[in-house]
């Protein structure tokens, strides 16, 4: 069952397909949550060191810091005097209000700590938590971030990991999950689409504004999940992608869900710092194995050899992370007729000859039983059709023949 449409900010639900408005969310004087905004066109993401000045003076007061004309040298703690004059160069660039009509145009909102809509796992990144975050989508993140799994991987993936994907999200989102990935090509693409075609929900965290189509390749899947998903981003619309806002917004990634399953990755992947920050943050690692020959698994196992878990399927992936009691199928091997005997049939019937015929006495000895016992079981196993009486003596009785390579008296 998909998860149903949550409240926006402010409180209404959108019809179906429809876009919520920029919403300012929860009722405040505005100015903190305005600072906020333009503070995401001033830090990049991720920045412990933006985070603690952010704790110490909050988003006026380190506005006020990046926009004043004192002495850069005292203007931030920590800071150099190069590191300060850089930040007051991109704030002059920024001028409160100016963006307003554009962000309103992208038909998001966004949203910051406090509001209803926040999903408080982020605050377990500590001052590496985003200063906000920017949404395009008519559904509520803090209550799909509440069971979501993040699934992600290989951008040039083979066939085997866009099905494993793809089967992967359709299964969690026949069950209710969210799937949460990063919208890149590969394994990201797979799952989105996967969760889409089962009528799930799925969450698109991306390195750009959500309002910027990036891959462009991905024009009409990114459509799809702002109309029945969620396009989330740490930074404000307008912005393009960088290779180290790809590596920051997989914090995001683990941190907003309860695990992370990566399939397909090589040693040095984007996929395994997602494996590694949701490691970090306690989250659930999970695995999904491939062949040995191929550089696309290298990763992935050296992540199994370590703290990840093996999953092959939706079910164990909801074993790890779902509540208790919601435990994988036991997996069983292929049921053969003599399975059901009892033990001690089974070990008479185990006692007769692969070929030719052999008295009860024989197979009494053989079998290591009274012979009365084994003349019992005989006839028992003669009922059931494993065995075939020719006088005085006893044989297997014949397999029924599948191919030309069976053969009579196998056992």
């Amino acid at each position: 069952m998909r998860p149903g449409p949550g409240p926006t900010a402010a409180g209404e639900v959108p019809a179906a397909g429809e876009e919520a408005p920029w919403q300012a969310g929860p009722a405040d004087d505005g100015r903190e949550r305005s600072a906020r905004s333009v503070l995401t066109r001033i830090l990049e993401p991720g920045d412990e060191r933006n985070g603690r000045w952010l704790r110490e003076f909050g988003a006026e007061g380190l506005l006020a810091r990046l926009t004043a004309d004192g002495d850069p040298a005292r203007a931030l703690p920590g800071a150099t005097e190069r590191r300060v004059v850089g930040l007051r160069a991109r704030a002059a660039g920024v001028v409160p209000g100016r963006h307003a009509d554009a962000d309103h145009g992208a038909g998001g909102r966004f949203i910051v700590p406090g509001d209803a809509e926040w999903p408080t796992q982020l605050d377990d990144l500590g001052d590496a938590r985003p200063i906000g975050l920017w949404l395009r989508g008519g559904f509520d993140l803090r209550r799909w971030a509440l069971r979501s799994v993040a699934l992600v991987g290989a951008r040039a993936c083979t066939p085997y990991g866009a099905h494993m994907a793809t089967t992967l999200a359709a299964g969690l989102a026949e069950r209710g999950w969210v799937v949460v990935s990063g919208a890149a090509f590969g394994v990201d693409g797979a799952a989105h689409r996967g969760a889409l075609a089962a009528g799930g929900a799925t969450v698109a965290v991306l390195a750009c504004g959500v309002d910027t189509v990036y891959p462009r390749g991905h024009t009409e899947l990114l459509g799809r999940i702002a109309r029945q998903g969620l396009l989330v981003s740490e930074l404000p619309p307008g912005e393009h992608p960088t290779a180290r806002r790809f590596v920051l917004r997989n914090r995001v990634i683990a941190a907003l869900t309860r695990g992370t399953v990566v399939v397909e990755a090589e040693y040095r992947s984007g996929s395994l710092v997602t494996a590694r920050s949701a490691q970090r943050l306690g989250r659930f690692t999970m695995g999904v194995p491939g062949p040995a020959t191929s550089g696309l698994s290298a990763g992935v196992h050296e992540l199994l050899r370590g703290e990840g878990v093996l999953v092959t399927d939706a079910a164990e992936v909801v074993e790890l992370v779902g509540d208790m009691g919601a435990l994988a199928p036991e997996r069983l091997g292929r049921v053969l007729p003599r399975d059901v005997l009892e033990p001690a049939a089974r070990q008479v019937l185990e006692a007769l000859p692969g070929r030719g015929t052999a008295t009860a006495r024989d197979v009494a000895r053989a079998a290591g039983v009274p012979e009365d016992e084994a003349l019992g079981r005989l006839y028992e196993l003669q009922a059931l059709g494993f065995a075939e009486r020719h006088g005085t003596a006893w044989k297997l009785a014949p397999r029924p023949i599948r191919g030309s390579n069976a053969r009579r008296g196998d056992a």
